[in-house]
């Protein structure tokens, strides 16, 4: 198999195994619609085997950023389907990553709501609100009883993106938001069902993705992971546990059959990594990281040497919306504008050429 080739990702039929990364671009609003500019991005890019929306909130409590997009009203639902819609009518696939921010929040972004946690402990530092920097708030920590509620949040979210179009969603348990929030021992120091062991930690994911399978079926659902990130305050520092809290994550994922799990982490070829993937048993993106950008000569070998099953790849899908044809003819690519990664305007998000032959 190489980087080119067809695959399947459970009922996900792709024309190649490159894979736009959830970006956040923040080109939505105040009101979380997206609109025209974002149906045109998106559509740009519909080369890519698969594209991973954006991280969407399901849930006005799990809104974390300005100009963020959302799966909850109805305005936002249409402003998908206008997207999704111009990604098929060019050919593409688009799941929308489902993205409760968790902690990740502030009042002065998510309408005046207090953000939630698995722990009431506040990250350290600042975010980013309608009214400016803010520090992060103390989150309440969700009771067991309350956590129902978050699941059936991410239930609906994800019937709704299908009822917008998409063809699948991502659920998102990395990065230090919600979902990560409960597997990492800095942010999760609750006790019970689902604190303290590895195996409880893992619990809560385990049942977001089993809801969300059942609601839509598993052949729609990946799940993003991004274990010893160490980003966001949720701190991954020693690796047996690490090992021991992802081993029972994949453990508990790898009877539902979903459609892939997506990995990101800096030696995606690594025995740790590997041994996630054979424990999963179904398909497995990779993703080298922030600390670098992904390379070509990277991504082919990924899939050449059996590795991954397809790359997940996001600044240089940003600056190239024709990257599959600029990887597949080792043409030169253009260079991202890291100024203007968020903004509101079209600037550095629909103005990236495509290639031409001087």
């Amino acid at each position: 198999m190489n980087l080119f080739s067809p695959t399947t990702l459970g009922d996900l039929n792709l024309t190649n195994r490159l894979v736009m990364a959830p970006l956040t671009r923040t080109r939505s609003g105040k009101d979380g619609i997206p609109g025209p500019m974002v149906a045109e991005h998106y559509a740009q890019r519909a080369s890519l085997g698969l594209i991973v929306s954006e991280g969407t909130y399901p849930s006005h409590a799990g809104r974390g950023f300005p100009g963020q997009p959302g799966l909850v009203e109805p305005e936002q639902l249409e402003g998908w389907k206008h997207v999704t819609d111009a990604v098929h009518a060019a050919g593409g696939q688009i799941v929308a990553q489902v993205m409760h921010a968790g902690r990740v929040s502030h009042e002065a972004t998510n309408g005046g709501l207090t953000p939630v946690a698995p722990s009431a402990i506040a990250i350290e530092g600042e975010t980013r609100t309608y009214e400016g920097k803010q520090p992060f708030q103390v989150p309440h920590a969700l009771t067991d009883g309350e956590l129902a509620g978050v699941i059936d949040e991410f239930v609906t979210a994800s019937r709704n993106a299908v009822a917008a179009g998409f063809d699948g969603v991502e659920l998102h348990s990395a990065n230090g938001y919600l979902l990560h929030e409960f597997l990492s021992p800095a942010s999760n120091q609750r006790e019970g069902r689902y604190g303290g062991s590895p195996e409880n930690r893992a619990r809560f994911v385990i049942e977001v993705a089993t809801a969300v399978a059942e609601a839509i079926g598993a052949g729609r659902v990946g799940l993003r992971i991004s274990p010893a990130h160490n980003i966001q305050g949720a701190l991954e520092t020693d690796s047996a546990d690490v090992l021991a809290t992802y081993g029972a994550l994949v453990d508990g994922l790898a009877p539902l059959g979903l459609a892939y799990l997506s990995i990101l982490h800096a030696e995606p070829t690594g025995a740790f990594v590997q041994e996630l993937r054979t424990r999963f048993g179904g398909p497995v993106l990779l993703n080298s990281g922030f600390a670098q950008i992904t390379t070509r000569d990277e991504a082919l070998s990924l899939v050449s040497d059996g590795h991954a099953e397809g790359v997940v790849v996001g600044r240089p899908a940003i600056a190239n919306p024709d990257l599959v044809y600029r990887w597949q003819e080792n043409l030169p690519l253009n260079t991202p504008d890291a100024a203007s990664f968020y903004g509101d305007g079209p600037e550095g998000y629909t103005d990236y050429p495509t290639f031409e032959p001087s």
